[in-house]
């Protein structure tokens, strides 16, 4: 039997309305509480060194108030792995990060990080925290990633997710591949970014593939249908093409 795909739902472009507007409102810890109780898996949050959209303060409340695992996604720096040990998620996803950037462009560099992102990886496991390593379908890079003592890696799907669909044959070719080669070398394989209704189904029909983080396109989608019913929407798409 195959095993069902989990969702974990990211949320931080709630909380980037909230600080276009300055406030409280809305709370990224309601939209979070909300998909869950429409049945999403798990919650993502990324919290950024300039703490652009996500804060120090909507990462505890979401931890100590969502019954639900969260998976914190953060740059490999000094300040962050502080953060991670004190508040000890269930998962962590080690991402790179650049100032100027709108969104994550590209996976981990992870063969020629250096040993910063090795440390990062070693603290954080020590903590009792799963770490993954969100990275390109290359198999070098993947196989770099369980060398350096990643439980997990997440393939980065931006460039499948934001072709035409008539032109994203190679692309899902490569993140199967990238897939087997994340089994192959031991870890677990989880996928995300920029994933739709429209390109989910192709991911989660990936048989080695346990986890997609979905935020961007959720969150958008509920000014039309609600959070709610874009979670249920995203769960159905899901489960048809998982069995």
């Amino acid at each position: 039997m195959t095993r069902p795909l989990l969702l974990s739902v990211n949320v931080d472009h709630v909380a980037t309305l909230r600080n276009a507007r300055g406030g409280a409102f809305p709370d990224p810890v309601d939209a979070a509480r909300a998909a869950i109780g429409a049945g999403a898996d798990g919650i993502t949050v990324h919290l950024r060194e300039d703490r652009r959209h996500i804060r120090d303060r909507d990462v505890e409340r979401i931890r100590a108030e969502i019954p639900a695992p969260l998976n914190f996604e953060m740059a490999a720096t000094e300040e962050m792995v502080g953060i991670a040990t004190r508040l000890r998620p269930p998962a962590c996803c080690l991402v790179p990060e650049k100032r100027q950037e709108l969104t994550t462009e590209g996976g981990l560099d992870v063969l020629r990080a250096g040993p910063a992102l090795a440390e990062a990886v070693r603290r954080l496991a020590g903590a009792g925290i799963r770490v993954s390593l969100f990275v390109e379908a290359d198999p070098a890079q993947i196989e770099a990633a369980a060398r350096i003592g990643a439980a997990c890696v997440e393939l980065h799907t931006g460039p499948y997710a934001e072709a035409p669909p008539e032109a994203r044959g190679p692309h899902l070719a490569r993140l199967r591949a990238g897939a087997e080669a994340a089994i192959a070398a031991g870890l677990q394989c989880h996928a995300g970014h920029g994933l739709a209704y429209d390109s989910v189904g192709a991911i989660a029909a990936i048989p080695q593939v346990s986890e997609v983080s979905i935020g961007h396109f959720l969150i958008g989608q509920s000014l039309f249908e609600g959070l709610p019913a874009a979670v249920r929407r995203m769960k159905a798409l899901i489960a048809a093409a998982r069995t």
